[in-house]
């Protein structure tokens, strides 16, 4: 079987499949116009999603596309075609993501950087922070990554809501709404976790009149897509008091702009899309699932819905 790894780590990827399954014929690399020569006689890809594209846009196809991302956004440009199989990684980022939302929950509830203000300016700072005990958190899209991150926040007492696609019960949570409960639920949430993914239905689903609805105490958490925020927005309810704070690891523009007015919000701390690290051995896992579902005939975990957008 012929597999063309288009990846920044394609070495660690080439190493973990070979060990794995020794007669695979792999070639791999990161240089586009190298992997665009070699894309024709490769039915099966396995990388990230903007290389994958670049590749498309060569006019080779795959039979199938295995993303080492959860989000496959580049793969769903207008320009590019969409009568191949594609894949995402799915069941390798729910613990990540969650120890990720705890890390910020925590130093949110702790008043961490405070604190850290008050030990700089050499003042004893004794306030008494409450427990995550029956604190209200909205996790706004709850897809595997969603369910897994409630899996490990449930433990600490914490009440959680969400939004999906379609209200539906799930484990774990008090209530599970559609995209039309958002305000109403947005409105009784001391954290809102955002983890929905890019398509037309979720950008600028975070504006003025969303912000306006939440309690001035609550964090407000976008580990999802930057598209999803109205950026003038979050910063003018930030300066407002309309939040107590935002942790943005996603923004439209990545890298961000060195001039673009969120680096100096008030209460705005950037993460710099570190949130869920892609974990090379899990995802080499996924792929060789994959790969053995494929050559059966079997459905694929994680595969895309062009529809759907995911």
């Amino acid at each position: 079987m012929n597999v063309l790894i288009a990846e920044r780590y394609h070495a660690d990827y080439s190493r973990l499949l070979r060990d794995a399954l020794p007669g695979l014929r792999l070639c791999s690399g990161e240089d586009p116009e190298e992997l665009s020569a070699m894309a024709p006689d490769f039915p099966i890809w396995f990388g990230q999603p903007d290389l994958l594209a670049s590749l498309l846009r060569s006019g080779a196809r795959p039979r199938w596309a295995q993303s080492t991302w959860a989000g496959i956004a580049p793969l769903l440009a207008a320009d590019l075609p969409r009568d191949y199989r594609v894949s995402r990684s799915v069941g390798v980022f729910g613990q990540v993501m969650a120890e990720y939302a705890l890390t910020y929950v925590l130093a949110h509830e702790r008043q961490l950087l405070s604190r850290l203000a008050s030990q700089v300016e050499r003042r004893w700072d004794n306030r008494q922070p409450p427990s995550l005990g029956g604190r209200r958190m909205l996790i706004v899209g709850v897809g595997e990554i969603g369910q897994s991150v409630a899996t490990y926040l449930a433990p600490f007492g914490i009440h959680l809501t969400g939004i999906a696609r379609r209200p539906r019960p799930l484990p774990g949570f008090a209530e599970v709404g559609g995209i039309a409960d958002l305000p109403r639920l947005a409105v009784e949430a001391d954290y809102l976790l955002n983890l929905l993914p890019d398509t037309p239905q979720t950008r600028d689903l975070y504006d003025a009149a969303l912000f306006a609805r939440m309690c001035p105490t609550a964090l407000f958490i976008n580990a999802g897509r930057g598209t999803s925020v109205v950026d003038a927005d979050l910063i003018a309810a930030l300066e407002a008091g309309q939040l107590a704070g935002a942790v943005l690891d996603v923004c439209r523009v990545e890298p961000l702009p060195a001039g673009d007015p969120l680096w100096t919000a008030p209460r705005l701390l950037l993460t710099g899309h570190s949130a869920a690290p892609t974990l090379r051995e899990p995802v080499a896992q996924l792929f060789l699932e994959n790969l053995a579902r494929f050559q059966g005939g079997e459905p694929l975990r994680g595969e895309l819905d062009f529809q759907r957008g995911y």
